[in-house]
């Protein structure tokens, strides 16, 4: 793999974490919570350390509506708590 693949690998991943959050209601929750950015720093580095881009992918683009994101989400207990601050 080259350097660029890791680097668009990482970006996709990332945007992945971006449309899960959005997709869940909690993106705007995610920007005001205390530590905004080590909060969001450490969801990016869990979704991208995440083995089911693919599925991921497949999940944010089929479903129109969820109460949770699906169950190998590494951001599921993140996505639980913002949802809890609504």
């Amino acid at each position: 793999m080259s350097f660029l693949e890791y680097l668009i690998g990482v970006d996709a991943r990332t945007a992945l974490m971006g449309r899960m959050m959005q997709k869940m209601g909690v993106d705007r929750q995610l920007k005001v919570v205390a530590d905004h950015a080590a909060v969001t720093s450490r969801a990016v580095d869990r979704c991208r350390s995440c083995g089911h881009q693919d599925e991921c992918a497949a999940w944010l683009d089929e479903t129109t509506h969820a109460d949770h994101p699906p169950a190998y989400c590494r951001n599921g207990d993140l996505i639980a708590r913002l949802q809890s601050v609504r």
